[in-house]
């Protein structure tokens, strides 16, 4: 039996875990998928790649709002994909080589789970021990037992399919659907988006993601409250039975209903280690496990699932592995997000309503884009920057969880009024003008039409979280 000093399993974020403090290490990585993880192969990288063609394809069939004269004569979906590939492809390959024929790594290309403290059967029909183990198995897409039995894709297989289908149907009204949904309609494509409850992201703060919803029935067929009673395969396609007594037809199904952390199929039983309801195994500060000797990183664990988060979390499993007397704790305070749909979402902070429901005093303010000079270049009319702040110290609340957006869809026109119900946290909306002559303590530098949270997008862009700054005001 081959013993390691060290083990992974997974080799996303975990293969960032081998650095040179453990060139003196025999370490082993385990990785039954293709090498690189979700994030190179399905995931961030090559969809944001899609995205950037598709707002090339909006950008030319929007150009005549600018006194620009073109016309879009089609998409070569083999060409994009292929293009996209053929630069994401290459790096897998010169990955898993490297780690094949590292000096100080072993390549198990094989399922691997617990069979007892420090060992790991492999599907090759091995056991490997190891004094220390990493899971970063990550997670999958889940599949609900209604459509199972139909042909589907999901974000694993979705973007490297042969041909642009004519009619899309999206299950899911989450951060991937809202995604694919852009993408394959500006490529041309019908595209009918299926959520069982309302608005579209609806873990994004409530005024954005009712607004965006918006906008996006304007792109798409948007089925809202509504989830799939019976599915069946149709000549060229699928036909979708919902639960609010409509149907959909279309030609491919894109299932984007959530992942799973693949912790289920580990068997951590073997060592003790506890797992949460939702999945995710249960770690401490450090990314210890409660297993002796275990740690693990990035999705099979972490609320967050964003690359940049994981390889934090592995920069912190490194450190503590390689210092043991010396561990730093993972640090989850402020974990932005984005959405790449259209318009794109980002934010960072406390929502409106996680305010309220801590009972946290705050003050929110919107502020369309469009009443910025660039946003007067762009003619812009749907985005916006939204606020969520401390009325007493001018700074945008923080958070574990992401939620103040800039440059969603939002009406033009005041905030309303905030009427707190019982019981709940103190907020109030106001004019732009006077929450950034509030939050700037300088009064004399507002104006009626003072862009008090433009000036505090391009504060949290340039990575201050302080407004306490006077507001630029137009001329």
């Amino acid at each position: 039996m081959e013993h390691y000093d060290l083990a992974i399993i997974g080799s996303g974020s975990g293969n960032s875990l081998v650095t040179p403090d453990f060139d003196d290490w025999r370490i082993a990585i385990i990785e039954e998928g293709t090498f690189g993880g979700t994030c190179t192969n399905v995931g961030c990288i090559p969809t944001k790649m899609y995205v950037y063609a598709a707002e090339v394809a909006n950008t030319v069939r929007d150009a005549s709002r600018y006194g620009v004269d073109a016309s879009l004569s089609g998409v070569r979906w083999r060409d994009v994909r292929d293009r996209i590939y053929g630069r994401i492809d290459p790096i897998s390959v010169s990955g898993r080589e490297y780690r094949a024929h590292g000096p100080n790594t072993v390549l198990y290309e094989a399922h691997a789970e617990f069979s007892g403290p420090r060992t790991l059967r492999l599907s090759t029909g091995q056991e490997i021990t190891a004094e220390r183990i990493v899971v970063a198995a990550g997670s999958r897409p889940v599949v609900p037992d209604e459509v199972a039995d139909v042909p589907l894709h999901t974000s694993n297989t979705i973007m490297r399919i042969d041909a642009l289908p004519r009619r899309l149907a999206i299950l899911g009204g989450g951060f991937v659907g809202a995604e694919f949904a852009h993408i394959f309609s500006a490529f041309g494509t019908q595209v009918t988006v299926i959520s069982r409850s309302s608005p579209l992201l609806r873990h994004l703060d409530l005024d954005i993601a009712r607004h965006f919803t918006e906008i996006a029935r304007g792109r798409w067929d948007v089925r809202l409250d509504a989830a799939v009673s019976s599915a069946s395969a149709k000549a060229g396609g699928v036909r979708l039975d919902l639960t609010d007594g409509s149907s959909v037809e279309a030609d491919l199904l894109l299932v984007a209903t959530g992942r799973v952390p693949n912790s289920d199929r580990l068997n951590l039983g073997a060592i003790g280690a506890q797992v949460r309801a939702d999945g995710r195994v249960v770690v401490d500060q450090f990314q210890r496990t409660t297993a002796e000797g275990v740690w693990a990183l990035a999705d099979v664990c972490s609320p967050h699932q964003l690359k940049h988060v994981s390889n934090h979390e592995a920069r912190v499993v490194a450190h503590n592995l390689a210092h043991p007397d010396d561990m730093v704790a993972a640090d989850h305070r402020f974990v932005p997000a984005a959405v790449f749909t259209h318009p794109q979402i980002a934010g960072v902070g406390l929502t409106e309503e996680q305010a309220r429901a801590d009972g946290i005093e705050f003050v929110a303010v919107t502020q369309p884009f469009g009443e910025a000079a660039y946003g007067w270049a762009m003619e812009d009319s749907t985005s916006v920057c939204k606020l969520v702040g401390d009325p007493s110290t001018g700074r945008v609340l923080p958070a574990a969880h992401p939620g103040d957006v800039v440059r969603p869809g939002f009406p033009r026109g005041r905030p309303r009024p905030v009427l707190d119900p019982p019981g709940a946290g103190r907020g109030r909306r106001e004019r732009p003008a006077q929450v950034g002559c509030r939050l700037a303590r300088s009064p004399s530098t507002c104006r009626t039409r003072c862009q008090a949270s433009s000036v505090a997008a391009l504060s949290y862009v340039s990575g201050r979280s302080s407004l306490a700054k006077p507001c630029a005001a137009p001329g």
